[in-house]
């Protein structure tokens, strides 16, 4: 963390970067550390009644005043002027509070719909083999439900959802994948048919998995190559177990079968090209590879969804459809919901979620560690004349930022309506 020293008030000027010694609710301010602005600033420091606050030279654009010219005589603040500031940083932080408290009331009742989506799915999957018929029909009721709201909604918002219990990733993946190939198909224009039928095929990809020998699935080692040659073959065997349901819609089997080749034909398990894809499966694949690389596995690390989308983009050119991974970047936003990041202020956040037609407006659950975790500022960045500087794997926040902030292991999304 920067270097602070610790000066008087009467030697801070604009430009200067500061941290309030004080409890967060006892200053009107919306953040204990800030860059001073205007001069009512400091004046309404200074009528807080403390003596000295700590500047962080690095972040300041200018020096603090010398002992002599913090002497010098300077024409005070008008006492309406001050009156009228305190009372707007005031509202401004009542508002940021309320806005908090909307956010985690909306993001609460987003939570229970997305658990209630997973327990559904846990339910359905476990239908799958003694009751097929039941279990499609549970599910195109839960993809008939999530279609009309995508639909129904003007300001659709997607949120970072809670971590997954160790032995729920396989719901947690097939939702994410099925959520976001939906929300992609809906901004891609394709009809509320198409946006069924991948929702639906999307939702069931992974199926041929329940057919894998969990002990194989589990492996912590390396697996052999006769190993990694039969867990290919589960989009096949994920094709014969929906087929015992004949009321699986048979345009989504492809989704299915193909969710693992790629357009240049390295993909598994038959190794199709371009022309053999349908439009479906080259949508599943590109948001159920953007997924897997956002998740541990035997070969490699979980990324950052910052990094992963970067990575999908700069290294899957040849071997995903380019128009659909431009459209999920645009989707999710430069910085997608759980990415860490440095703001400009030198504050950490995390990115809480990214209004859909407000892609710039990304809302930041913001480190202070002067603020109660359950009071954190929650800010648009554009309004708060922020930006960000980078974006961080959470490995590299200090662990008392890591705490506040509890970045999340399983990055999954669902959205709601931005009220």
């Amino acid at each position: 963390m920067p270097n602070s020293c610790k000066v008087a008030v009467e030697q801070l000027q604009i430009g200067n970067f500061i941290r309030l010694p004080i409890s967060w609710k006892d200053h009107p301010f919306l953040f204990s550390s800030f860059k001073i602005r205007q001069q009512a600033q400091i004046e309404l420091i200074k009528n807080l009644g403390i003596e000295h606050v700590f500047v962080i030279v690095e972040r300041s654009d200018t020096p603090i005043l010398s002992v002599k010219d913090a002497q010098a005589p300077k024409q005070n603040a008008v006492e309406s002027d001050l009156d009228k500031l305190s009372d707007e940083l005031n509202k401004q932080k009542a508002e940021s509070i309320e806005a908090h408290k909307s956010l985690r009331r909306h993001l609460q009742k987003t939570e229970q719909q997305f658990e209630r989506s997973v327990a559904m799915i846990r339910s359905l999957m476990g239908k799958l083999r003694n009751r097929p018929l039941n279990a499609v029909n549970d599910a195109k009721e839960l993809i008939h439900n999530i279609c009309e709201q995508l639909l129904t909604s003007d300001k659709l918002v997607l949120h970072l959802m809670s971590d997954s219990k160790n032995d729920d990733g396989i719901y947690f993946h097939s939702l994410n994948v099925s959520v976001l190939s939906m929300l992609i198909a809906k901004e891609l224009g394709w009809t509320r048919n198409e946006i069924e039928l991948i929702g639906l095929g999307a939702l069931f990809h992974d199926t041929g998995k329940l057919k894998v020998p969990t002990q194989l699935m589990r492996k912590t080692t390396p697996h052999t190559q006769a190993e990694q040659n039969f867990i290919n073959q589960h989009p096949a065997m994920g094709v014969e177990l929906l087929k015992l349901a004949d009321n699986f819609p048979a345009e989504a089997l492809p989704i299915i079968l193909n969710h693992h080749e790629f357009l240049d034909g390295s993909g598994t398990p038959k190794g199709l090209k371009e022309p053999e894809i349908d439009k479906l499966s080259q949508l599943v694949t590109a948001v159920n590879t953007y997924d897997n690389l956002c998740h541990s596995d035997r070969s490699r690390k979980a990324r950052t969804p910052f990094s992963a989308l970067g990575y999908l983009y700069k290294h899957y050119q040849s071997q995903l459809n380019p128009d659909i991974v431009g459209r999920m970047v645009k989707m999710l936003g430069i910085y997608p919901p759980g990415s860490i990041v440095e703001l400009s202020s030198g504050q950490y956040g995390m990115v809480m979620s990214v209004n859909v037609s407000q892609l710039l407006l990304p809302r930041i659950l913001v480190y202070d560690a002067l603020v109660p975790k359950e009071q954190a500022p929650i800010v648009e960045l554009a309004q708060e004349g922020i930006t960000i500087v980078r974006c961080l794997p959470p490995a590299a926040l200090p662990e008392k930022v890591f705490k506040y902030l509890n970045p999340r292991e399983r990055v999954s999304y669902f959205f709601g309506s931005d009220n």
